[in-house]
């Protein structure tokens, strides 16, 4: 982990370049630990969105006996004369126990349904004619066909999800088929969320004149929960330099990570930056990049921080490229903490060059057998949360470019970034 104190980034006021995005998250994810704190065991039924603490290794086979992949007739194949038939002796549905397959014999089966010892291969109904009790074949089966082998999915003993792993629907569908009735889990990261400005008002209240309603509190409030965060919010600070730094203290004393949102640019309103430059320390300060070039991180006491931009387009793009990175790792998250990105086709020309790199809203269009093409939303601004709410993903185009329609371009999913 990085000494705030002695390997903190110099301000580009100082002289310094801008970070670049890349510089920006890997420092930010240099200073992390995943948070130490006491697992705890919970029922797998309430551990959706939770973060595995330990590994997990089946104690069964999966299936736990050798089964039928079809409804047919499970037979011995050398038991099949120069006729192809056999009398029917048996029949044998899922979760039953069946005696083993007489000489010469076969049994009717049932998808799922034990395979009878002595019995070697599955007929699917489609190729068998039955009359009088009596199994006649179409054709001559398959050896060991049809039959889906004890341990097919999983044997015993083996690791099935790795400490780490953030549960979704699918990983408890896992664990229940092993029979797991409870999984060790590490804490919820407590996220204290400060929204700054004046000018917010909740919504559902009156809108005064010079005012606008508070986006940014309800965006990233439902992100943090989606990422599983015990969510801290005060509401709104007052903006004032006494207020945020008593706000950023009171934070720091309960939370993990403090997001705050506004107050991190150079203006006379912009209280962030220096309450923390006062009650803590300041890692990094300003990215190279559109939207969202003044993002800060730092830390109060044991307490993470990171200022995400006011406008509602920067605070969002913002939080997926640096925040949800900085929280998989918070969480001791498995795998990749940031995703690579897809390569799609950019659809129109692009002639207003910039000099930060940037990241526009944007939607993936399909072609057959083709690149898709990546089409960015008409409006880009940064209070513009229409852009977002039509987008599928962040299209990147480098600084100081004019791309024309057609060329490759890196892109990234939504659905990936907040995974």
């Amino acid at each position: 982990m990085t000494d705030l104190t002695t390997d903190c980034y110099p301000s580009p006021t100082n002289g310094a370049p801008l970070l670049t995005v890349e510089e920006a998250r890997a420092a930010i994810l240099a200073a992390a630990d995943p948070v130490a704190r006491v697992t705890q065991r919970i029922v797998c039924a309430d551990s959706l969105g939770r973060v595995l603490a330990e590994s997990i290794r089946s104690p069964i086979d999966v299936p736990p006996h050798d089964n039928s992949a079809m409804d047919g007739y499970a037979l011995r194949a050398d038991d099949l004369g120069a006729d192809w038939r056999l009398p029917i002796a048996q029949r044998i549905a899922a979760g039953e126990s069946p005696p083993p397959l007489p000489p010469g014999t076969a049994a009717r089966i049932f998808t799922g349904a034990p395979i009878p010892d002595g019995a070697d291969t599955v007929v699917i109904q489609e190729e068998c004619e039955i009359a009088s009790g009596w199994l006649r074949l179409r054709r001559a089966p398959q050896r060991g066909g049809n039959i889906r082998p004890r341990g097919n999915d999983i044997a015993a003993g083996q690791e099935v999800l790795a400490a780490g792993t953030r549960l979704d629907p699918r990983h408890l569908g896992l664990l229940a088929s092993i029979g797991h009735r409870e999984v060790s889990v590490r804490p919820r990261l407590r996220v204290a969320l400060l929204t700054t400005g004046a000018e917010l008002t909740e919504p559902g209240e009156p809108l005064a004149p010079g005012r606008i309603y508070n986006s940014n509190r309800h965006l990233l409030a439902a992100l943090l929960r989606e990422q599983g965060c015990e969510l801290i919010d005060p509401g709104p600070v007052p903006d004032t330099f006494e207020a945020t730094q008593a706000a950023l203290r009171a934070a720091a004393a309960t939370a993990d990570l403090i997001v705050s949102t506004g107050g991190v640019s150079v203006g006379d309103e912009d209280h962030v930056k220096a309450a923390v430059a006062a009650c803590g320390q300041i890692a990094l300060w300003r990215v190279n990049m559109k939207p969202g070039k003044p993002l800060l991180y730092g830390r109060i006491q044991a307490a993470h921080l990171i200022g995400l931009p006011g406008n509602p387009v920067s605070a969002y793009v913002t939080a997926l490229l640096f925040l949800l990175p900085l929280l998989r790792r918070l969480q001791g998250r498995d795998g990749p903490l940031f995703p690579e990105p897809e390569s799609a086709r950019l659809a129109h020309d692009w002639p207003r060059a910039r000099p930060r790199r940037e990241f526009l809203r944007a939607r993936l269009v399909y072609e057959a057998g083709q690149l898709p093409w990546a089409e960015p939303a008409q409006r880009q601004g940064s209070d513009v949360l229409t852009g977002v709410a039509h987008a599928d993903g962040l299209l990147e185009l480098p600084p100081d470019a004019t791309p024309k329609r057609g060329t490759i371009v890196n892109y990234w999913s939504l659905a990936r970034l907040q995974a």
